[in-house]
């Protein structure tokens, strides 16, 4: 895949308080980057950026290979900010046709993308409604729908899934997969650290305005694994079973052990320990941490970390 977006070294300060610290990453074009941090961490301010909200005071921004213009290069962006920017006192229907055309879209164009999503997320009957009438849920997939309507290369979705029932948050949550299969790029930010589990391919976790992670779901959480693994056998399981030269027990339940495995042994060592002791072996898997668990033990102690608790 192709680089789409490549940010080098932004900072960003508002009165002498540094926002973002010396941040960079790259972004594969049809990508899900998830952008993760707690409240208060830089992520707006890193989305405003990229956006041309706001200018950096240092580093520099690479759309599609050429350094980012807002004016022409925010035609192919569709961002959805945390707070919601909708005209609370427009038709709904009128209010996305609006937007849709500000991003370039010719009329008829956008009228046929416009009711290809109401069908889609069944907001067939709301063209007439007011966004004051909507319920949040309701008001949040309509912000989803203006941030998509105009078919952006770069779609920006700060919290989408907020105020969103199960049902409504997988629907959009299938758009976003969908979307990028088809090759836009999605740049997700969050502090719902399992919603990015789910969804993304490659995170950046930034706290206190600088990265302290980067690097895909599956390659942090091997960085950060701690040999801990669970088994569970077709018998009860005694006490007796433990070999402290290979493994610390840490749980014994029923049919069920969790171990944190020796690094001078293998895997099989432990499994033939056990089936040499007669026992039959129905399960061997290894627990990986959470990304939360990862945030916490890197940060452990501050305000921050305290938040995921």
């Amino acid at each position: 895949m192709e680089t789409i977006l490549q940010v080098n070294a932004l900072k960003k300060s508002f009165s002498g308080q540094l926002a973002v610290n010396d941040i960079s990453f790259d972004i594969k074009q049809g990508s899900i980057f998830g952008l993760l941090g707690p409240n208060g961490a830089g992520k707006t301010t890193l989305l405003r950026m990229i956006t041309g909200i706001f200018f950096p005071d240092e580093g520099s921004i690479t759309l599609n290979g050429k350094k980012f213009n807002p004016l022409q290069d925010n035609m192919s962006i569709g961002y959805m900010p945390e707070e919601r920017g909708l005209y609370k006192k427009m038709k709904i229907g009128e209010q996305v046709l609006y937007l849709a055309q500000l991003k370039g879209m010719s009329k008829k164009d956008a009228l046929e993308s416009t009711k290809e999503w109401f069908v889609k997320f069944q907001m067939e009957t709301w063209w007439n409604k007011k966004v004051e009438d909507l319920s949040k849920g309701m008001s949040q997939k309509l912000q989803f729908v203006t941030t998509v309507v105009h078919k952006p290369k770069l779609i920006i979705l700060d919290e989408p899934f907020s105020g969103l029932d199960p049902v409504n948050a997988n629907l959009i949550k299938d758009e976003i997969f969908r979307l990028a299969k088809e090759g836009a790029t999605i740049i997700f930010s969050t502090h719902r650290m399992e919603q990015v589990e789910e969804i993304c391919d490659h995170i950046i976790l930034v706290n206190k305005g600088g990265k302290i992670l980067d690097g895909t779901v599956e390659q942090i959480k091997q960085d950060f694994k701690e040999h801990i693994f669970e088994m569970s056998f077709n018998q009860s399981i005694l006490p007796e079973h433990t070999a402290i030269h290979l493994f610390e027990l840490i749980k014994s339940q029923g049919n069920k052990i969790v171990i944190k495995k020796n690094l001078d042994f293998l895997n099989n060592d432990i499994i033939q320990y056990f089936i040499n002791k007669g026992l039959d072996i129905h399960s061997f898997n290894e627990i990986l941490p959470s990304l939360n668990d990862i945030f916490i033990r890197l940060v452990q102690g501050t305000p921050e970390a305290r938040q995921f608790q």
